[in-house]
Order: C-alpha cells, then sequence, then structure tokens
C-alpha cells in the first residue's frame, strides 16, 4: 500500500472527486465540529433569512481540507440561493470577474477558492461591488474611454483561503463575516469518520473509527481519505470489517504513525533534525532537501507539525523541538553552555 499524500480535491481522479464531494455535509446540523463557528453562522443565516437580505460577505481561513468549501456550500442550501464556484488562479482579467458578476441572480453566493491568489489588479473589482453593488467598467480606449457603472444584484461573496497573511487589508476588511477553522479534535474526527462509513455501507467499529480518526491529522479530509485505504485493506486481507486492530494495521502499512505523522511529515523532520542539526532552516532550504514545493510545506504540513509540538518558528528560520528527535528515535543535540 502505498502513501496517501494529501491532495487538494482537484488534484485526484475524477472518480475520487465525486467521492469526496459525495461525503460532504448537506446542511449545517450535519456539519460536525468547529461548533462556535456553526452557532455564528446559524445566527448569521436565520438574520438575512428573517430580512430577505443577501447574507453578509464571509472569509472563510484555515488549513486545507477543515471543510472551507463545505461550509459555503452549506450557507448557499442554507439560504435557498444558487452557489457559484470558481478559484481566484482563475480569475485573471477584469472581464473574468464581470462575467461573473453581471450573471448573479438575487442573494446568490459566490465562492471564490484561495481568494489569497486572486490577482492584486483584479482586487479593486470586487471593493465597490461588495460594498455598493456597483461594477465599474471601462468602455472605450485611450482619451475617448469612459466609466460605466452597472448596478449588481445584493449577493454574498464567501472567500476561502489558506494564507490569511497574503490577503490585502482593503480586501480583508470588505467580509463582515470573518472566521478561522481549527484542526478537529479525535472525539469529531471520529464522528465523521462513522458517517462517511455509513454513506460508503462500510462495516466499522467504534474503535476502528477512533483508531482513524487519531491518525488523521485533526483533518476530515485526511480521515476520509484513510477511511477508503482502510477499507481496501479491511475488505481483501479481514472480510471487510474494520476493527482497531485491521485500521491500526492498515495505516502502519501505510506509513502514517501514530501521531498521525506520513513519510513527508517525517521527512521533513529528519532533514531538520539529521541535515541540520535541528535548525533553523529556511523554509526554501528545506523545500529543496525534502523535494517538495515551499507553499505544500507551509500550507500543508507545517501547520500541524507547528500544532503538535514539533517544529517552530524562529526569526532565522524553522527549528525542531526535544519532542520531533524523541519521535524520529534520535538523541537531542547538546545544547552548548554560553561563556560569559
Amino acid at each position: 500500500m502505498s502513501t496517501p499524500r494529501i491532495q487538494d480535491p482537484e488534484e485526484l481522479p475524477e472518480d475520487e472527486r465525486d467521492l469526496d464531494r459525495s461525503l460532504r455535509p448537506r446542511r449545517l446540523e450535519d456539519f460536525v465540529g468547529q461548533e462556535a463557528i456553526r452557532g455564528q453562522l446559524a445566527v448569521s443565516i436565520e438574520a438575512a433569512a428573517s430580512r430577505g437580505d443577501a447574507l453578509d460577505h464571509v472569509l472563510l481561513a484555515g488549513p486545507p481540507g477543515l471543510g472551507k468549501t463545505s461550509l459555503a456550500q452549506i450557507l448557499a442550501a442554507e439560504l435557498d440561493v444558487p452557489f457559484i464556484q470558481t478559484a481566484g488562479p482563475a480569475l485573471e482579467r477584469k472581464g473574468d470577474v464581470a462575467s461573473y458578476l453581471t450573471a448573479l441572480e438575487p442573494r446568490a453566493v459566490f465562492f471564490i477558492d484561495e481568494i489569497h491568489r486572486l490577482p492584486r489588479a483584479l482586487e479593486e473589482t470586487f471593493y465597490p461591488a461588495m460594498e455598493d453593488g456597483m461594477l465599474p467598467i471601462t468602455v472605450g480606449q485611450g482619451a475617448g474611454a469612459r466609466i460605466v457603472t452597472l448596478p449588481l444584484p445584493p449577493f454574498t461573496l464567501i472567500g476561502a483561503t489558506t494564507r490569511t497573511g497574503l490577503l490585502t487589508t482593503p480586501l480583508r476588511d470588505r467580509f463582515g463575516i470573518q472566521h478561522r477553522l481549527e484542526h478537529y479534535g479525535p472525539d469529531d474526527l471520529a464522528t465523521i469518520v462513522l458517517r462517511s462509513a455509513r454513506l460508503l455501507e462500510v462495516a466499522i467499529e467504534d474503535g476502528g473509527a477512533v483508531a482513524i480518526a487519531r491518525r488523521s491529522r485533526g483533518t476530515p479530509r485526511v480521515a476520509n481519505r484513510l477511511l477508503r485505504r482502510v477499507r481496501d485493506y479491511a475488505e481483501v486481507r479481514h472480510g471487510g470489517l474494520i476493527t482497531e486492530p485491521v485500521a491500526a494495521s492498515a495505516l502502519d502499512e501505510l506509513q502514517v504513525d501514530d501521531e498521525g505523522l506520513d513519510r513527508l511529515d517525517r521527512e521533513i523532520l529528519r532533514a531538520i533534525c539529521e541535515k541540520f542539526s535541528g535548525g533553523p532552516v529556511g523554509l526554501s532550504t528545506l523545500a529543496v532537501a525534502v523535494g517538495e514545493e515551499q507553499d505544500t510545506i507551509e500550507d500543508v504540513y507545517e501547520p500541524y507539525l507547528l500544532q503538535r509540538g514539533f517544529i517552530e518558528r524562529t526569526p532565522r528560520g524553522r527549528a525542531a523541538t526535544p519532542r520531533a528527535f524523541v519521535h524520529l528515535g534520535l538523541a537531542p543535540p547538546v545544547t552548548q553552555p554560553t561563556l560569559m
């Protein structure tokens, strides 16, 4: 069994993408975890619906796989309005933005994934659209050019980002509702695994769900990915029932350890600990050392390693903690006393 790399859904084969979408909750009451955010969104939805207004613009931040897209779709479903989806990199020209905005129905939800990758030149197009419901368009060229302002129907822009710091302040401040999703606890993840197992018609015991949840990096998307791989293992070698020992054996073969770290996680830690004596080491140097993109390390792997206390950020780069050395079975470096 090969190690399941943490992927963006769009990188998956079509059948895997369809399966990933089929496991997403459809209503707010089915969304597990993030209780504070769910409660606040429920109030915002009810208030907007009672007034017949469009929901205020929403910014959802957090690491990949925590449910930002699912929440955006749920908001549209709860409001019973159309849901239109695109991504920041797909919007290249002002005409792209105009074609989306002018086609929106009243109160529709316009979802932009990876909004931090929206070209800076296009941000200003969104400012009047978000604030005043107006879209300025330049007609003509040169000295004869003039600006025509088109009225837009009330709509809700929902932006999702893994890197809030890359958003400009003017754009970020135009979102009236801002939430950051955090990694999930094992109990919530076990509930998600059991729900997904029912949808997939997989036989699983509570202990098997807990075993998968504990190694899922606090991320529902990873939990569902591991569930599918463990299901395959159970069907081939154990008659289909996922028990705690079966799940543990399958995850061991997948090279996902008890802390939820996979092969690349351990390569990152090993590179810092062994190649760079515990660090600090710059992100670009670390990326070259493990053969992975800087953005992938920073967006996907680093947040969990930070959360679990395996690495820390310093002004000079990433450094391994004593916990990382212990996890890898290495002796922490001896700190030399400072000479006075």
